[in-house]
């Protein structure tokens, strides 16, 4: 058992984000998560590949999730203020993140 768990690809590691910071920041409504962009612009593609539990493991629970046609879904992430917070952007700024039927993150992208 000890072989197997040891085998596995590590989680991926995103250098200057204050992850714990990142976490509390619900629907970016503190802008907490303001001050990231650009490390998460960098290095979404460390994502790629990741399975939701993983994906969840790293940055937490989306703040939005949907589900598609084909077993598709999506989580939401938002970098700036969400229409859910008290004062929000216009057009908030998210990490939006496609995982396909099996459950593995196919597209990463900041919209």
């Amino acid at each position: 058992m000890l072989l197997i768990s040891s085998c596995g690809k590590s989680l991926p590691e995103l250098k200057g984000i204050d992850i714990e910071s990142w976490k509390a920041d619900k629907n970016g409504c503190s802008r907490k998560r303001e001050p990231f962009i650009e490390n998460i612009r960098e290095q979404k593609n460390e994502l790629l590949s990741l399975n939701e539990m993983q994906v969840v493991e790293i940055l937490g629970s989306p703040d939005r999730n949907e589900l598609y046609k084909r077993n598709q879904k999506f989580y939401y992430y938002y970098l700036q203020p969400s229409e859910n917070c008290p004062t929000s952007a216009s057009h908030p700024l998210r990490l939006s993140i496609r995982f396909n039927a099996m459950g593995l993150a196919k597209e990463i992208s900041l919209d």
